[in-house]
């Protein structure tokens, strides 16, 4: 193995630094705001009964966790969230490749799919739960509502704009469709499946938090309406501020899976 040269060292400690720098600045900036918000509710330039603050919600999340509801709220909607995000993924992977195939199904498709991206997906929440009942079931569909014509469009984008070239000489050498897609298509669309996913992450807590707004007996949705219903504003930011985590945490998922992807285009 050739040993690294001097010039490719200093490159590869200036871009950790560069990266360490970036994640320094991430925290300085959260440690600020929190602190900032910490220090106007104290001195009473927000109302902490309205606001909220740093240390309310800390000791909010004790008692949760005291009262022993805190793990399940945080289960319930976190794993009604990875499905929807997965289903959404996978089922709008599946529906562009279809699309990309067939021409003809994917003009015909094309302003139905226009359509259903318009419509307002909250207003379609009580018709789910009339079809399905009120279950997790029908925050997941709200979940696929949402995410599953944006997944569909970006990632047949992504393949529409794969470079022809590529394509006609894998034909010209008497390659089959199949070949194609699994030799050229698929591979070169890593990197916009990887943007469907972090798209889907938003959209999946979106889903999942409006359908648990509509209807949901557990669920850190179900404490925001229940906070907002008694007025204990403390439990509606608790729960928000542990969506952020747990939100941040998923995207950090699909980040190391991109690396992943990146290093192992091939799944070797």
């Amino acid at each position: 193995m050739s040993s690294i040269s001097p010039e490719h060292k200093a490159y590869l400690r200036q871009v950790r630094q560069e990266r360490i720098k970036v994640r320094l600045t991430q925290l300085l900036i959260l440690v600020l705001a929190f602190g900032l918000w910490e220090f106007c509710a104290q001195l009473k330039i927000v109302d902490p009964f309205i606001t909220s603050q740093p240390t309310r919600i800390f000791k909010t999340i004790i008692n949760l966790h005291q009262e022993g509801v805190l793990i399940h709220h945080i289960t319930v909607t976190c794993v009604e969230t990875v499905i929807g995000f997965l289903l959404g993924t996978i089922l709008g992977t599946i529906i562009a490749i279809i699309l990309w195939w067939s021409e003809f199904i994917s003009k015909v498709s094309e302003p139905y799919l226009v359509i259903l991206n318009s419509l307002p997906k909250i207003a379609l929440g009580p018709i789910f739960i009339v079809w399905i009942g009120a279950g997790p079931a029908a925050i997941i569909v709200m979940t696929l509502a949402i995410s599953l014509i944006v997944t569909i469009l970006e990632v047949l984008n992504g393949f529409i704009a794969i470079d022809q070239e590529k394509i006609k000489l894998v034909q010209t050498f008497g390659g089959t469709k199949t070949q194609v897609l699994t030799k050229v298509l698929l591979p070169a669309s890593y990197s916009t499946i990887i943007n469907a996913l972090k798209i889907n992450v938003g959209l999946s807590w979106v889903g999942v938090i409006v359908g648990e707004f509509l209807v949901s007996k557990a669920g850190l949705g179900y404490l925001i309406v229940y906070g907002g219903q008694i007025f204990k504003l403390d439990l509606v930011m608790t729960s928000v501020f542990i969506l952020g985590i747990a939100a941040a945490l998923m995207y950090q998922g699909v980040v190391l899976f991109e690396k992943l992807i990146i290093k192992h285009p091939e799944g070797k």
